[in-house]
């Protein structure tokens, strides 16, 4: 099989990439470099045969149309991934998400690809008012313009899928931690720590409660959904079956950096404690469906965070 993976050089991607290659796969790597790194896959690309790195961007047809050469399937991970309001406007979380992903399905309905996979996110629910949420939970309802951005991202797909007799898996991300990432909560509370060991801002009233899942369960979850999916479309939930709150990640770091009586500084954020404008405060996936089909984390939340802070701090030291 050869594969194209959208940025493939970014955090999911990367992993993916490798993934992928021990797997025997022929790769075919897609990344801007805007938020990934030829160093998380340059011993790929330099040392193994059937692997091309192609520097280019979805929003550019001529870019799109030599990835997808004599491709079979699209692992489609390209996207803006910030979901913080003043780190991602709205026309570029539209030209980088959303517009992306329709060039990429102009020209993948026109190639011998039969399937795509898509990276969408747990912001499409929003505010659930069902916890776990489902995957066939609606109104889907996000409130952040990433979350718009993904599950538009899904319709798109899903729309091509049935009329170009393609097929698709989708998804929905909860959020994914471990090396090589550099965004989300644990990079924010390491960055403000090494500056200040003495106090720690938080966003919010730290009550926020979201599940974790390290990047080795969500890759494992990634090639499950695609090996399992039976339908034309199918979307799945991937995240860990617990929750932790942002107070807990923050201690959970000042044990794993050793450091004691660290003042913790909340801000007390916006519309009842978010951290900020589109912050979905409590978050938790059903992933029944998945885990199923024979998918499980291996990790929990509170392990998931402790493995991604040791991770880290090898690179990054205090």
């Amino acid at each position: 099989m050869r594969a194209l993976v959208t940025g493939g050089a970014g955090f999911i991607g990367s992993h993916l990439s490798e993934a992928l290659f021990r797997m025997g796969h022929d790769l075919v790597i897609l990344d801007n470099l805007s938020s990934g790194s030829k160093q998380n896959i340059s011993y790929l690309v330099n040392k193994h045969k059937g692997i091309e790195l192609f520097m280019g961007d979805c929003t550019k047809i001529e870019d799109i149309k030599r990835a997808l050469r004599d491709v079979d399937i699209v692992f489609h991970l390209a996207a803006n991934p910030e979901v913080r309001l003043e780190l991602n406007d709205p026309h570029t979380c539209f030209q980088q998400n959303v517009y992306a992903t329709y060039i990429l399905l102009e020209e993948f309905r026109k190639s011998k690809a039969h399937t795509i996979v898509f990276s969408s996110t747990s912001t499409v629910y929003g505010d659930a008012r069902v916890l776990p949420t489902p995957e066939d939970y609606a109104p889907l309802e996000p409130i952040s313009l990433y979350g718009a951005s993904k599950l538009a991202s899904e319709a798109l797909i899903s729309s091509y899928a049935h009329t170009y007799n393609k097929k698709a898996v989708i998804l929905r991300l909860a959020n994914i931690i471990g090396p090589r990432s550099k965004h989300g909560v644990i990079i924010d509370f390491i960055d403000k720590l090494k500056k200040n060991s003495r106090e720690l801002e938080i966003f919010g009233d730290g009550n926020q409660t979201k599940s974790y899942l390290y990047k080795d369960d969500c890759i494992d979850a990634i090639l499950k959904a695609y090996d399992l999916s039976e339908r034309r479309v199918e979307v799945f939930n991937v995240g860990s079956e617990d929750q932790i709150t942002v107070k807990r990640i923050a201690e959970i770091l000042c044990e794993e950096m050793d450091l004691k009586d660290v003042d913790f500084d909340f801000t007390g954020g916006v519309d009842g404690g978010r951290g900020w404008v589109g912050d979905v405060k409590k978050m938790l996936l059903d992933v029944s469906k998945l885990r199923s089909r024979g998918w499980k984390p291996r990790y929990n939340s509170e392990e998931a965070i402790r493995l991604t802070v040791g991770s880290i701090l090898k690179n990054r030291p205090i």
